[in-house]
């Protein structure tokens, strides 16, 4: 009797043992496919958000909308200057003076939205309607140069859903009245469609393209 107890006991330990080192090996087996799981769930986001960002060999594939302008129709304006994103462009003039200040220490890039030349860039190109001589580059305290046209600087409205929209005409803020550019480099008068001549330059500053105003 007392080896047959000795057998039996010896072959429940032996199927407890048995079954710790299954429930081991099962544990062992849900934590190797957790972390498999987890590095290819990682190496996925990582390659999908590098081919919306790069092109093959790391090549950029975005343009800064302020490498190149060109003109197009919008409705209520008539043909006017757009930048690389084919949004309307705006520039800030009060009382005579050209090129009021924007910036972002008065939150004024917020809304309107600056366009300085990524580093490298020396210039903007003239698209389809652009005149090139028009075209120009100002460097400015922030230490960014920015291009002009008809020695104007350019901003996005914040309020322009995208191309075809120009929310922003005649707007008054930031000190003056926000008007969107013909191909001339004239102003657009909201009210006709119609350019008036850009006002005369009241302040010296640097720049090149033809006729730069001062800012």
């Amino acid at each position: 009797m007392a080896g047959r107890r000795e057998h039996s006991v010896d072959k429940s330990e032996s199927l407890l043992n048995r079954g710790r080192g299954w429930a081991v090996a099962a544990a062992l087996a849900v934590v190797a496919a957790v972390v498999l799981a987890a590095c290819g769930s990682s190496g996925s986001k990582s390659a999908s958000s590098s081919a919306s960002t790069t092109a093959p060999g790391g090549t950029p594939t975005t343009v800064a909308p302020s490498e190149t302008f060109s003109t197009a129709s919008v409705q209520g304006l008539g043909t006017v200057v757009v930048d690389g994103n084919g949004r309307t462009v705006y520039v800030l003039t009060a009382d005579g003076k050209t090129n009021v200040n924007c910036d972002d220490a008065s939150g004024c890039t917020k809304v309107w939205p600056d366009l300085p030349l990524p580093d490298g860039v020396s210039g903007a190109k003239a698209g389809m309607g652009i005149q090139s001589s028009l075209l120009g580059t100002k460097k400015l305290s922030d230490g960014e140069t920015y291009p002009t046209y008809h020695g104007w600087l350019m901003y996005e409205f914040a309020g322009d859903g995208g191309p075809g929209q120009g929310k922003g005409q005649g707007i008054k803020s930031f000190g003056g009245t926000w008007y969107a550019l013909t191909a001339a480099g004239d102003l657009v008068n909201s009210s006709s469609t119609a350019a008036t001549s850009a006002p005369a330059t009241t302040s010296s500053g640097s720049g090149s393209g033809s006729g730069t105003p001062g800012y």
